[in-house]
């Protein structure tokens, strides 16, 4: 087991750098840039697209035709190799990529080109909402799921399988954030129930609240939110634990156990579970980082929550490149780390499984 985690430790480097190659070219060919981004604010212009000459992509190619472009805004030239510099665009794209993984590689992100913090400041600083929808969202997902999809799994075939299938596949049709405006509407004082806040993740006063009362204020806010994040997440579980139950209930060591007149409980939760939980279980980690890095722009937004969704797209807007890059390693990172943790629950969920073996 310590060799294959060894490689696939060391698989983490050439694909993290492919990751970061790709992305890198990809930006170079992208309309517009941090540069642009710049001259269309001082311009007064919303649109960060607006005004870009001849639809020119590549800030490095637009050095090329400064003069033109800088008569165009009525800018000094002196102005546009200023932002080149501090931007770092007055060297060729391979000496920046370079240096970019350098600083990656001591986790170094660098600093906003649009905001007066580092990389890795601004990210933590919005980490907490992207944590409390992951978290929340995984946690309350697999409590519901898995007993309900065992449930349906005992109970398969019969009304109530049904009916709860209906319900699932319907719940898995709401798109997140429709469902997200019908709980604004109903429970946060749209039309009907002034229950929820409508907006943050904690009140204006948190600071002067109890322990007791700052924790009934931080799920007071997020009830709503979570839930809406949530909603779609139901179905895949619940329908993956149902049928993982139903392949080991069909299976002959079941058959065999049955025979021996124990009970059914104790055959679905001594004999069943561990071998039809493996997938499930082993795949928490997985499923807790997609939902937590794929932080949803518009809940996020609905909510009034500033999480790494609504960074992720700022960024991306403005052109933020030591935003876009940095949380780019950096996530996917974490990413390629928690894959060998998935794996290393499966071998804790069954000791059985033996991947050194399986390689061989």
């Amino acid at each position: 087991m310590g060799a294959y985690i060894l490689r696939r430790l060391l698989l983490i480097i050439p694909t993290l750098l492919g990751i970061m190659i790709l992305n890198f070219v990809l930006t170079q060919f992208v309309p517009g840039g941090p540069i642009e981004s710049v001259i269309a604010q001082l311009q007064g212009q919303s649109d960060t697209f607006a005004g870009i000459n001849g639809g020119a992509g590549d800030a490095q190619n637009q050095t090329a035709d400064t003069e033109s472009y800088v008569g165009a805004r009525g800018l000094p030239p002196e102005f546009i190799a200023k932002l080149e510099k501090e931007f770092g665009f007055d060297k060729p794209p391979l000496e920046r990529f370079l240096n970019m993984m350098w600083n990656y590689v001591r986790f170094d992100f660098g600093d906003s080109y649009f905001r007066s913090i580092s990389v890795m400041d601004l990210v933590l600083e919005k980490m907490p909402v992207s944590i409390t929808l992951g978290l929340w969202s995984t946690v309350i997902a697999y409590l519901v799921s898995i007993p309900l999809g065992i449930r349906k799994a005992v109970k398969d075939g019969s009304s109530f399988d049904t009916w709860t299938s209906a319900l699932i596949i319907v719940a898995y049709a709401i798109p997140g954030f429709l469902f997200a405006i019908l709980l604004l509407v109903l429970f946060a004082g749209g039309s009907y129930f002034q229950i929820f806040p409508l907006r943050g993740l904690t009140s204006d006063n948190f600071a002067q609240l109890s322990t007791m009362g700052k924790i009934a204020d931080y799920f007071w806010h997020i009830t709503l939110p979570v839930l809406a994040s949530t909603i779609s997440a139901f179905a895949t579980l619940t329908l993956l634990t149902k049928n993982s139950f139903l392949d080991e209930i069909k299976k002959q060591y079941v058959v065999t156990a049955k025979a021996k007149g124990l009970s059914e409980g104790r055959v679905l939760y001594g004999h069943i579970f561990r071998n039809a939980m493996l997938i499930v279980i082993a795949g928490f980690p997985a499923v807790f980082i997609g939902v937590f890095f794929g932080g949803s722009l518009i809940i996020e937004t609905i909510f009034s929550l500033d999480g790494l969704g609504r960074l992720g797209f700022e960024a991306a807007v403005q052109r933020d490149y030591p935003v876009i890059f940095g949380t780019l390693f950096f996530f996917g990172l974490i990413g390629l780390v928690v894959g060998i943790l998935s794996d290393l629950m499966y071998v804790l969920v069954d000791p059985r499984i033996d991947f050194e073996t399986r390689e061989t």
